[in-house]
């Protein structure tokens, strides 16, 4: 008995079409929710809020580390001694270099948050 040797080659590109397909659809959806939320529509991403250690653990923990001390970004212990809290709030805000990207922090908790820092020993 002889097998056709392309039925496989066959199989594996009915499967990678119908797989791009699949993923299309999946993009068209997320390209509406993106435009939906850009025009002011309802948001699927949720700010953290409450206090700057559940904001920490939200936005930072994966460059800076679970115990401050570093990793990707540099170590938050004793920032305070490097920095001022209005320059940290700066850096909150406006971002430092091209590691530390601004505007992870909600405005209405950057005050919070950069006193906060200054503190952490």
């Amino acid at each position: 008995m002889n097998r056709n040797p392309i039925i496989p080659f066959v199989l594996i590109m009915v499967f990678g079409i119908g797989l791009v397909f699949a993923l299309s659809i999946n993009g068209l959806e997320n390209a509406k929710e993106q435009a939906a939320e850009k025009e002011g529509g309802e948001k699927t991403e949720e700010v953290a809020s409450g206090s700057p250690e559940d904001t920490y653990k939200a936005s930072c923990i994966g460059c800076h580390g679970d115990q401050y001390q570093g990793g990707l970004g540099p170590a938050l212990k004793g920032v305070g001694e490097r920095y001022t809290p209005d320059q940290i709030k700066d850096i909150l805000v406006n971002g430092k270099g091209s590691g530390m990207p601004g505007g992870l922090v909600a405005e209405g908790q950057v005050d919070e948050m950069a006193k906060w820092l200054s503190e952490l020993k």
